[in-house]
Order: C-alpha cells, then structure tokens, then sequence
C-alpha cells in the first residue's frame, strides 16, 4: 500500500549515509500531521482520536484541504479505520479554528467535511465505485453521530438505486450501486428509518426487485453445477448482493438494532453532537463512459472483457460456528471488511498478511476467539469465530470467484503462503481444512475452472512447504473411475508439482499406491522432449538424423529446404502408400524442436533462425512459399504434441510461439484442439475435452481477442493524432485567412498510411477472432449437442436421476461432464465477445445443432442464450 505522497510507511535507507538519512526523517508540520492521520489507531484508538484533534487543532492556521484529503486517503486506503475517522471529525464539528470566533465561522469538522464532500465528488465523476462505497460508509457512521443529516442521508442512498432502474444498466454498475446502497443502510439504517420509517424499506424494495432480475444469469457462475436444474438453492456459496439483502432484512426486522454490535462505533463514547446537522448535496451518478470510435466490422464490434459483469459467489469451507455467516449483519460486516483489505493491499501481499491477522482490534469485543497466548475472554453469543479460518474462507472465496478472480489468481496463493508464514500454527490447520473440504467438492459437481484453480493454489502452496501432505488420506478414491475429477486433480496435481520442482523430489513425498503404474497417478519417468526420430530402430533415422545435422551446423533456411525437397523425392519414389508430406513435416519439426529443448532461449533462438523453413512447412509446399495449407498445419501442431507428449505445459508454449510468428492461427489451434488433441476415450464415438485442450482452447482465444484489442488502441491513437493534426491546421488556416481573406478551396483529408495499415489490420484480426469463436463453438456442437451425431452421455449426464447416479458413472460419462463444464466456462468467459457476434455465430453454429425438446440441446442453447444475453 502507499500512502499520499509516501507518508505513512518510513522508507528504510542503507548505506553510510547518515546526514543523508536524518534529512530524509526530518519532516515538516504538515507532514508529521498527515503521518499523524494515516497512522491513527494503531496503539489506543480513542486516546489518539482525542491527541489527534489536539494536533489539528494547534497548527496555525489549518490546513483544511491537507487534513481533508489525508482523511480521504485514510478512508480508501485504511477502511477499518472509517469509524476512528468518523469519530474524529464529529470532534472537529465542536472545534473552531485558532484565532476564529465559533460565531464568524463553520467549525473544523464543516470546512472539513465540505472539502472531503469536493473528492467524493472527484470519485463519483470517475465512477470509482470502491472510493465511493468505502465514502459512502464514512457519511453513514457521521449519520449515526448525528454529523449528517439522516433525510440527506437517504437522498445519496436513493441516487444509487435509482441506478438500478436505467434501462439497459450493465450489471457491473448495478451490483457497485446496489451495494453502495445496502452497505451504507446498514450502517445509517437506525437513523433514516427513525427520521421516516418507510425510506428504509424503499431502499430495501429496490434492491430485491434488480435481484430478482438476475436468476437467469447466476446459473452460469455458481461454484457448484448441477445442469439438471438451476432453481435448487446454492448450498456452497453466497452470493454477494444476495447477501447485503439477507442482512439488510435482518436489521429491518429489528429495527437496526444489531448494527451497533456489527460495526464499530467509536463516536458514541464522545459527547453526542447537538448542533445542526450537515446535509449532504444532492448527487446524480453519472453515466457509464462508452467509448466510440466507429470501429465496426459487418457484424459489431470487439469488446473488452469485464470481469464486474457476472454475479459473485464465494465460497463457504467452514461452518457458521467457526466462520462468520454473511447472510446475517454481523457476517457481512466481517466479510465485507476482509474482502477491502484484500483487494486494497494487492500491491502489498506481506503488509496485507500482517494487517488480516490483527483484525480483532478493528472489530467489537468478542467478534473472532483470542489468539494462543492471549488472555482468555468470554464467548459472545453469536460471534467467537477463528480469526485464521474466517481470513481465509474471504482469500480462497475471492480466488474461486467465476469466471476470473479480480486479480491475477498468483496474489491470492502468495497471500496465503504469507499468513501461514507469519502465523504457521493456527493459519495451518485452517489451509488444510480447505484443501480437504474443496477437494470434496470436486465429487459434487465444483466448477471445472476452479478445479483447475484448486489444483493450482494446492500445488504452489504445497511446493512453498516441501510438498508436505497427507496424501495417504486420498489412497480408497484411487478405485474410482479412471476420469472421476478426484482422479483427474490427483493425476494433475501430481504433474503440476513435478514442474514445479523435478520428478524424484516429488515421487518421494507420495506413498507407495500413488507411485504404482496401474494406478496412473504418477507419470512412468521424468518429464523429456520425446524425439521419435533418436531410436534406430525407428522409420526414417537415417533421413532425420540428417536433417538433425544440418539444423545443429546451422545452416541457411534454403539449404534445409532443398534438402527436404530432396528427401521427399527420395521417399516417394521407395514407398508410394506414405503420406511423404506428413513425414518431412514431423522430422523437420521434431527436429527444430529437438536442438531447441535444451532451454527456453535455445528453442527461441531455434525457430527465430528457420522461421522460413516453418513458414514453407506450413503452406504445404516444401520447397517454395505457397498458399496456406491446413493439412500442414495440423501436422506441424501434430509434430509439436509428440515431441512434448510427456511435458503437456510445453504443448501450450511452443503453440503460442507459433501462432506469435504466425506460423498457424489461432483457429488452427482451436480445430486441432477439438480433432487432433482431444483424448480418445474407449467405448466413445464423441470427442471430449479435458484441462489440458481447454488450455490450449483458450490461449489461442486469448491470442486472437489479444490481437484485435491492441489494434484498435493502435487506431484510436492513429485517428486522435489524425484529428489532432486536421485541427492545428484547422487553426492556422483561419489565422491566414485574416490576412488573405481570398476563398480557399477545401483541401480533401486524407488518411496517414500509417492509419490505412492499422484499419486493414484491424479488419483481418476481427475476422481471425471471429473464426476462432467460431470454431470453439462448433466444436462444443459436435462434443455436445450435434444434430447428425447426437450425444447419448450428453443427455444422461444432465439428468436429475443420471446426476444422483454419478457414483456409477464410467469414464465416457465424466469427461462429458467435463466437456459440459468446459463450454459453460467458455461461454461466460468470452461472452463480451460472443455478445457481438452472436447473430452470426449463432446463425451458422446453430443449425448444425439437434431439435428443441432434446434435453441436450435445450442446455446447450439455454447456456448460449445467457451469455449472450438473449432470451432463454
């Protein structure tokens, strides 16, 4: 975290320098104030809070905007210190400034609360909806000390439900406003239900009718599938603004009288203030920016995923009893206030650690058990839950969240490994506990992503602790089906720890069924290049070792070529039956792949040398540049997924490499996925998706989407250069026209070369993103829903009775499950950019799909329709 102008947190300098170092301590009044602000609470809340306004009170004269914004960064940097702030200027309120008489002007607290109003402006303008939530919390505790008035208080609440009833509101702004609606009642809700009773419940009302909106689209993003039905309750998870109402409900009920026991209060302990209150102006939430560019191809335009856009549902892993339920207004509290401090000290991971596990001081008495070592307290009923476990069900949740968590996944791990560090006896427990309950879930039905994700945050954390775990405990489910997902996250786990460390290290640590090779657990030897062509028994030894040698000597791209031309003549004439063009492809691959496995600058430097020879490769034509061949492309990927059949991560490196150089595209590597690289299960006619071609699905989307995003910033710059540039001239022509008042003829603009290239690239990468959504969706048809080659495990997977009868299910009828899972997380995923080309996509793919009343068929549309945002 960094504070305004690097207060806060004293840099330490090394060195010898000490005149240097004293100069740098040696702050000014204003400094030591601000430090003064930023660091209130830290020892004795209350007697700081008094000692502070003592301080403010005794410069001369006040720097009203610098204690202004200190507060300000105070409050959006440091929420669990909103109360202390609160409470800090309802003692202003009661201060006049030096030298001024109470009667010429406001007090402290007025000019400082009107100057903080100005920033809260500032952050409503910019749609800061953190900054303004966390604000918003602030004039809720001052409505309670009597600081705001309750009406006016109501009226800033009422500006954002309002939000809620725009037509069209994307669901992003909607879920900002909604909580900044209901967080702010339950802090304010005693005070603005006394001053009118109904306002309240108005708020209340609003809220509930957006709720009821959304059902359709929470199916797509809740942590636990069951396909067969999207009404039963979810028993795993809560969702968010779900949430917020429960514990609003609540504190209606009651007339808000739990408020006092769920957020802290400070202010009460102080002389309550009597004079008029402040009434807060009245605000109108602007409009969401869009952008426009008049960027359109035939069929709409790109659009940048939006993480905001879906439901959020976290996760539960504990009981009521030991972590805090959120439905209720105690819960949300401490849920709300973990979940701030986790996504404002992203840039701080060790800082944020420290300050999760102190939490108790920021909370009322009793809220989480004392710590070992501390003096024992008595129980309050209702609260007393574990610090440790309550501060990690928040990170974990915030991790699962679907479709993405909001930061990169790596932060949430790197967290966690900080808490265990800093308090390994009771963080521990807790982390194991989590791995076992998630681990659970995967047998009932848990979403295919956050499997992927579980199995990711289990193997780094593991590799942070020596990969010490209890793995004996997972021994009885190594007899299930071979696909059930407690085998497939066993089976990848254990390939994910070897990459992380090495083969031996980690074959140590499991016990002696896991490394048995019938159970398929463990791989038969280390991760290596496969080279087919490093065994003299094989076909074709001669001929690659040749090619071999040229490659290792370095010689000119032409010379390989000719060679290969020579040695396609050679084959053919001494075996007509062979596919002669399949073969050269995988030696000279296999090949460039083989002198460039060494290291990853080896394999760089290997294809940026013969990025000719690839490209002859792939246009199925040795010898000179021809027209594109798809044949040769998927021998080049079928060449590349042999060479590395034992190291699956590389598949997606070298894949992204070649579709960097554009070798292949991206549709290519999405056709491949669903026809080359899908897993060929015994007893299945379908095709299937697995973790592994889903990897590779989505880095050749992501490719693809990539591409057109930084093409379109490129012709934004271009044209606001463009437009630049015509009015600069604009101007000097009308200065010389003052002087020569002679009529000019108009001069016809024209476009830079620069931006006529950037708008023909930008047209040709919109069609490649267009073909690649299009190929995954047309694979998922022909897994899933096919109108000539109907699926019969589609269908019964997603049946009540074929879903309660998962305990028998074969491997044919997992990995359909699993090719379910995959095209639900693709469809959510991407859908900003299904969205806009859904009429074409839907058009083509669609009628390749079976009738209505198939219940395979009616999920597959269904799930098409809400990510799209269609009519289900």
């Amino acid at each position: 975290m960094s504070y305004h102008g690097g207060g806060g947190y004293r840099r330490r300098y090394r060195g010898h320098d000490h005149g240097y170092e004293e100069q740098q301590n040696v702050q000014t009044p204003e400094q030591k104030l601000q430090t003064s602000i930023f660091k209130l609470g830290e020892v004795d809340p209350e007697e700081e809070t008094t000692r502070l306004v003592d301080q403010i009170c005794e410069t001369t004269p006040v720097n009203i905007a610098l204690v202004s914004e200190s507060i300000r960064i105070g409050v959006t940097e440091q929420p669990f210190k909103i109360p202390y702030y609160a409470a800090l200027i309802c003692l202003l309120h009661d201060r006049s400034a030096p030298g001024q008489e109470e009667t010429d002007l406001a007090s402290l607290g007025r000019q400082i609360l009107e100057d903080y109003w100005k920033g809260f402006q500032t952050y409503l303008d910019k749609l800061s909806w953190r900054d303004i939530r966390l604000c918003v919390h602030l004039f809720a505790h001052l409505t309670v000390a009597k600081v705001v008035a309750p009406q006016s208080m109501y009226e800033l609440l009422r500006s954002f439900t309002v939000v809620l009833d725009e037509f069209g509101v994307s669901y992003g702004r909607a879920k900002q406003a909604a909580l900044c609606a209901a967080e702010g009642l339950m802090m304010s809700g005693a005070e603005i239900k006394a001053s009118t009773a109904a306002n309240a419940m108005e708020l209340i009302s609003s809220i509930q009718a957006y709720i009821d909106t959304m059902n359709e689209t929470k199916s797509l993003v809740q942590p636990t599938v069951k396909l067969h039905s999207t009404a039963d309750p979810v028993e795993t998870a809560d969702e968010i603004i779900e949430s917020a109402l429960a514990a609003l409900h609540t504190l209606n009920s009651s007339d808000f009288a739990q408020t006092a026991g769920s957020f802290l209060q400070p202010y009460t302990h102080f002389p309550a203030y009597t004079d008029a209150p402040f009434e807060l102006p009245s605000v109108l939430v602007p409009p969401e920016v869009i952008e426009l560019d008049s960027l359109s191809t035939d069929s709409g335009e790109d659009a940048l995923v939006k993480k905001e856009e879906w439901p959020e549902y976290y996760m539960r892993l504990f009981d009521n009893d030991v972590t805090p339920d959120p439905t209720t207004p105690f819960g949300y509290a401490v849920r709300r206030g973990i979940l701030d401090l986790i996504d404002i000290f992203e840039i701080n991971r060790k800082e944020c650690a420290r300050l999760l596990l102190e939490l108790p001081k920021w909370h009322p008495h009793g809220t989480f058990k004392p710590r070992p070592g501390a003096p024992p307290q008595d129980p309050v009923a209702g609260k007393d839950w574990q610090l440790e476990s309550t501060v990690l069900e928040a990170a974990l949740g915030t991790l699962f969240l679907l479709p993405d968590p909001q930061h990169k996944p790596v932060y949430y791990i790197a967290l966690v490994t900080e808490l265990c560090k800093l308090s390994p006896g009771t963080v521990g427990p807790a982390v194991g506990k989590s791995i076992r309950k998630m681990y659970g879930f995967l047998a009932d039905g848990l979403d295919l992503a956050l499997a992927q994700r579980f199995m990711e945050w289990f193997c780094v954390h593991m590799s942070n602790f020596n990969f010490a775990w209890v793995w004996k405990e997972w021994i009885p489910d190594l007899e299930l089906s071979l696909q059930h997902p407690k085998r497939v996250f066993m089976r990848n786990a254990i390939d994910y720890e070897i990459r992380l460390s090495y083969y031996d290290r980690v074959l140590k640590t499991l016990p002696e069924p896991m490394q048995n090779p019938d159970n398929r657990v463990v791989p038969s030897e280390a991760p290596a290049p496969d080279y087919e062509y490093d065994d003299p028994a094989r076909p074709h030894y001669d001929a690659a070792q040749l090619v071999l040698g040229l490659l290792r000597g370095r010689a000119k791209a032409e010379d390989v070529m000719s060679h290969l031309e020579s040695l396609k003549n050679t084959l053919e004439e001494n075996d007509s039956d062979i596919n002669v063009d399949s073969i050269i492809r995988s030696i000279a691959v296999q090949s460039l792949l083989h002198i460039g496995s060494r290291s990853f600058s080896h394999f760089l430097n290997a294809i940026e040398r013969y990025l000719p020879l690839l490209r002859n490769l792939s246009s199925g034509s040795i010898s000179t540049l021809g027209t594109s061949s798809l044949e040769a492309r998927m021998d080049i990927l079928t060449a590349v997924s042999e060479f590395w059949r034992s190291g699956r991560h590389m598949i997606i490196i070298v894949f992204d490499k070649l579709m960097q150089y554009q070798i292949v595209d991206p549709t290519d590597v999405v056709s491949w996925a669903f026809t080359h690289g899908v897993e060929r299960i015994a007893g299945s006619t379908h095709p299937s998706i697995n973790a592994l071609q889903w990897d590779i699905i989505r880095s050749a989307l992501d490719k693809a989407n990539g591409r057109v995003v930084i093409t379109r910033k490129r012709v934004s710059a271009l044209r606001k250069e463009a437009d630049e540039k015509a009015a600069l001239a604009m101007v000097s022509n009308g200065a010389a026209m003052e002087v020569d008042t002679e009529a000019k003829p108009d001069v016809p603009e024209v476009e830079s070369p620069a931006l006529t290239t950037a708008l023909k690239a930008f047209a040709t990468l919109t069609r490649e993103q267009k073909a690649a959504l299009s190929r995954t969706l047309d694979g998922f048809v022909d897994c899933l829903a096919s109108a000539t080659n109907p699926n019969p495990a589609a269908k019964m997977v997603i049946s009540e009775n074929g879903w309660h009868n998962r305990a028998n299910w074969n491997e044919v009828e997992w990995v359909t499950w699993v090719t379910w899972g995959w095209y639900r997380h693709f469809c959510r995923l991407y859908s900003p950019y299904l969205r806009n080309y859904s009429t074409t996509l839907g058009s083509v793919s669609f009628a390749k799909v079976g009738n209505a009343g198939d219940a395979a068929v009616d999920t597959f549309r269904k799930t098409w329709n809400i990510a799209t945002g269609q009519d289900a």
